[in-house]
């Protein structure tokens, strides 16, 4: 005996044959199925993520920012590093390590 044979009497009672259906149509079909509440949750996972690491990188960038107002030898020294400006008369050589 198969188990398709073993199979048919249970697909022939109706009840056993709608809970299926209801359980396909849950998967596949409705509107908050379960295949998209899981794609849906992934994302959000993700984005959590993405907010500490940009909660822990707006309060460094804030701290940074407030030390480049307060002193202004660490200006200086910024924007000569991250922007290459330079006070007069004076030359700046760019020394690239290729690797």
């Amino acid at each position: 005996m198969s188990v398709w044979q073993k199979l048919i009497p249970y697909l022939k009672n109706k009840y056993i044959l709608a809970l299926i259906v209801f359980f396909v149509w849950i998967l596949f079909f409705d509107q908050n199925n379960l295949v998209d509440r899981y794609i849906n949750s992934r994302h959000l996972r993700q984005l959590e993520k993405d907010k500490e690491y940009f909660r822990t990188r707006i309060m460094q960038d804030s701290a940074r920012l407030k030390e480049l107002r307060t002193d202004k030898d660490n200006l200086e020294k910024f924007a000569r590093e991250q922007y290459l400006m330079k006070r007069e008369n004076e030359d700046i050589f760019i020394i690239e390590f290729n690797d």
